[in-house]
């Protein structure tokens, strides 16, 4: 009994640990996605960042200095360099707060299945007290019947010399 208690505990102590793996691994592979696509945003700026180094070391007007069109075509690449660094701190504010929340499902599992194993303890332990309760009542029933045995033997024995008795009496009685 024991040992079937303590297999249907282990299978379900390996199968809740199979399932959370398996969600962390579809977690973490969301994570990395998010990650890799930070990491392009963040090559895409700073390439854009070469344009602008690029454009500020153009000078196509008279004497070798910038035109108007030099001038915006600069703040136009530095705009959108501006615009890149806002959403690539929106996608960071995504990816923290995904690990927040990771962090959080990863410590409410750990919690879970903490409090499910002290009650496969628990009830494994409740199950041992059972057996060995069970144990004990058998025991006791075991002497009783072997006590209850020995009685009848001993009646039936003495009945059996009583008869035994009775039937000698009677014998030399009429002889």
């Amino acid at each position: 009994m024991k040992k079937i208690a303590l297999l249907v505990a282990f299978l379900l102590i390996g199968t809740a640990t199979l399932f959370a793996q398996s969600a962390v691994n579809s977690d973490s592979v969301a994570y990395q996605l998010q990650r890799q696509k930070i990491n392009n945003m963040l090559a895409a700026r700073k390439q854009k960042f070469g344009q602008y180094e690029q454009s500020l070391g153009q000078h196509t007007g008279i004497f070798g200095f910038q035109t108007k069109d030099d001038i915006r075509r600069s703040a136009g690449i530095l705009m959108d360099i501006a615009k890149t660094d806002d959403a690539i701190f929106k996608e960071l504010k995504i990816l923290l707060e995904y690990r927040d929340f990771l962090q959080k499902q990863i410590q409410s599992h750990s919690h879970e299945t903490e409090s499910a194993n002290s009650d496969y303890l628990k009830v494994i332990a409740h199950l041992q007290q059972q057996n060995s309760k069970l144990k004990q009542q058998l025991t006791a029933s075991e002497q009783r019947l072997s006590t209850r045995q020995t009685i009848f033997v001993i009646v039936i024995l003495f009945m059996g010399a009583s008869i035994l008795l009775l039937m000698f009496r009677k014998t030399r009685v009429k002889a």
